[in-house]
């Protein structure tokens, strides 16, 4: 059965509301979700969405650490310096002790690089990921956004290593499905776990008429920006509007939907911004 994880990204970082995020893990964990998906750069600033959900799970979560799987990265931009970001030994392993002592665990459930690095050998980058489950602080390790060459040969040395990669996550969505690495991850025996399934909020009803003037594209984000709704774009989320419509769907449900329906994707991240949001995302499970 597919399972839906919640993303703690940039929404639950030091801007946010104590209450409005408590609010939005309460209802995904009563709705059975108990996959956290966080990383050492989420904020803003770095570092803030994991120091704010520590402070959630022990206020409200601690005596139920042992039903969650929780999950960080490393391998962004992180603090200055040569050793602030990449993949190599130094970066992953200060990396996660920094992200353990902001969430106040003595391990996470999955450790993830959080993307290659041609800088460093992916002997080291491996290496670094089979010390951290030997030394306790991590029971799963994995990969992200790796090339389906790289993911390759990466797998093959954590399997050497008797500490197989787990899951690779790969942004894919109606929009943005790239041949092959769904494949490449099945093949080495890792799950794959899909990241901006909604397209960075592309794939929902307010961009099929064009761009509210409320929307998130109207302001200065990273992720979602005016050029991104080309008009071969917003062509494309009219139709799939209107196909969703067809089946008694949001476009948000039918864009989830399509994915959990993949026989090569155990498991999605969704990121909701307010309850109700999460409620229309976790419809696709009732």
């Amino acid at each position: 059965m597919p399972v839906i994880a919640l993303g703690l990204w940039n929404n639950f970082g030091a801007a946010s509301d104590d209450t409005s995020c408590w609010e939005v893990i309460k209802m995904a964990f009563d709705k059975g979700i108990t996959h956290f998906d966080l990383a050492d750069n989420y904020g803003p600033p770095p570092g803030s969405a994991e120091t704010r959900f520590g402070k959630i799970l022990k206020d409200q979560l601690a005596a139920h650490r042992d039903e969650l799987v929780i999950s960080t990265k490393a391998g962004h931009p992180m603090w200055n310096g040569v050793y602030g970001d990449g993949g190599s030994r130094k970066h992953l392993l200060a990396g996660l002790d920094q992200s353990l002592q902001r969430l106040g665990l003595d391990y996470v459930d999955i450790f993830y690089h959080h993307r290659p690095d041609p800088e460093t050998p992916i002997e080291e980058s491996m290496g670094a990921l089979v010390s951290a489950v030997r030394q306790g602080k991590a029971l799963y390790v994995a990969l992200s956004k790796y090339p389906a060459d790289k993911l390759t040969k990466a797998c093959a040395i954590l399997r050497e290593e008797k500490v197989p990669c787990l899951a690779h996550q790969i942004r894919y969505n109606l929009l943005e499905h790239p041949e092959g690495i769904l494949e490449a991850a099945d093949a080495c025996g890792c799950g794959n776990i899909v990241f901006s399934p909604l397209a960075q909020g592309l794939l929902t009803h307010k961009y099929a008429q064009g761009i509210p003037a409320d929307s998130r594209m109207t302001k200065d984000t990273p992720c979602l920006k005016p050029s991104m709704l080309t008009p071969e774009v917003t062509e494309k989320l009219r139709v799939l509007n209107a196909v969703a419509q067809s089946k008694g769907q949001s476009l948000t449900q039918y864009a989830l939907r399509w994915l959990l329906d993949h026989p090569l994707i155990p498991s999605i991240i969704i990121g909701a911004r307010t309850p109700e949001q999460l409620l229309e995302n976790c419809a696709v499970i009732a």
